[in-house]
């Protein structure tokens, strides 16, 4: 059993005895001792205390130290940007948000970054040797493998763009990146739904997209284009135009574009979804019937994905989800109606928790993530014996 392993027992933060883990792994007590000094000897486990005795010396507990490194996650919207700060938990530190547009290029919006996480490591008085791991969400399809952008719709400058190269030029640490609606997805179980193994989070904004986490892990595609149910074809959408060149597509109707379009053809002042989300909030009953009508739309998307991913919660987020219980009336309507019975007798239906934070979150768990996994583990032990 490799040092790795033990570590995974630890790993949920809960403590545990030398003893306790010889129990647990059927390793001999010099064995663990010897894997835990090298956790120790990492930064990775700290004492915690002792545990109760039994007679004599109580034991000395053992835990996973989440203050032993740090990494930053990074959300980069259409015209935002926004960084947090976390220990090895997924605690928040310290963030950092600002308005800039993706349209500006890889060059001064990752600039942005990397003088983002040096400001944040300077505001915590952390060290760059502190820092473990960035973790970045972009909004567009992503080459998970290699950290590319690939014909982004809304990204000039940036297609097969090496961003990990990028930011690595500035910082060498490992760069984790993924698309939004994927960050979006792991930062919404992270904060709210740790104990779920099948969920699936529906972005509603400029687009629409899902990430979808199906036992336990987030599930990309063979080239990381999972998901992309925004351009799945609708009868109520046939012959709208699509700006993925066809037409008939979810997208078409339902994201934000195209349901301020409908509200200015029937006379509303209304530039952008957060202008809708506004009108539906002020009680507006056309902003309202639109949002409903574009829940509806989205149901019939989300009932095929509920009858074959058969996930126990939906979260919807992204700019239009803040139009509330109208649209998420609209698509629990149609995926209850058009499901099956077994698929959506526990399911549920819920807007994200975690809002504009979800992505960034997210990056953070994605960055965690990779520090924590087995193989770096393995590879930090076998460095300091070596």
């Amino acid at each position: 059993m490799k040092t790795s392993d033990v570590f995974e027992l630890l790993r949920d933060g809960s403590p545990k005895t030398r003893a306790e883990l010889a129990r647990s792994t059927g390793l001999a007590r010099s064995t663990i001792a010897a894997r835990i000094d090298t956790l120790i000897r990492l930064g990775l486990v700290a004492p915690y205390g002792d545990a109760v005795s039994t007679g004599g010396r109580p034991p000395s507990l053992l835990a996973l130290n989440p203050t032993a490194r740090v990494v930053v996650g990074v959300d980069l919207g259409a015209t935002h940007a926004r960084a947090v700060l976390t220990d090895l938990s997924g605690r928040i530190l310290a963030e950092e948000r600002e308005d800039l547009d993706i349209a500006e290029g890889p060059e001064k919006v990752l600039g942005w970054v990397t003088r983002t996480v040096r400001s944040l490591l300077r505001r915590e008085k952390r060290r760059i040797a502190d820092l473990a791991a960035i973790g970045i969400g972009l909004p567009g399809p992503v080459e998970h493998a290699t950290g590319r952008a690939i014909n982004p719709p809304i990204m000039p400058g940036w297609d097969r763009y090496d961003v990990p190269a990028r930011v690595r030029r500035d910082l060498d640490v490992p760069v984790l990146i993924d698309n939004d609606v994927n960050i979006m997805a792991l930062g919404e179980k992270h904060a709210h739904f740790p104990d779920v193994d099948d969920l699936v989070f529906i972005k509603v904004s400029t687009g629409i997209g899902a990430g979808i986490i199906s036992g336990g892990s987030l599930q990309r595609g063979a080239m990381g284009t999972a998901g992309d149910v925004g351009h799945v074809r609708l009868r109520r959408a046939d012959g709208v135009a699509c700006r993925c060149g066809n037409e008939g597509c979810l997208e078409a109707v339902a994201a934000s574009p195209a349901l301020t379009a409908e509200l200015r053809s029937v006379g509303e002042d209304v530039h952008s979804g957060s202008d809708v989300v506004d009108l539906v909030r002020s009680g507006n009953v056309a902003a309202i019937q639109v949002v409903r009508q574009a829940g509806r739309d989205m149901g019939e998307v989300v009932a095929m994905v509920v009858n074959f991913i058969n996930p126990s919660v939906v979260v919807v987020g992204g700019a239009l989800s803040a139009a509330g219980e109208h649209l998420i009336a609209g698509i629990r309507e149609t995926v209850y109606q058009r499901s099956l019975p077994l698929a959506t007798e526990h399911l549920r239906i819920v807007p994200s928790a975690a809002g504009e934070r979800a992505g960034v979150i997210g990056a953070a768990a994605m960055a965690i993530s990779h520090v924590l996994s087995p193989e770096e583990i393995e590879r930090a032990s076998l460095a300091l014996q070596g």
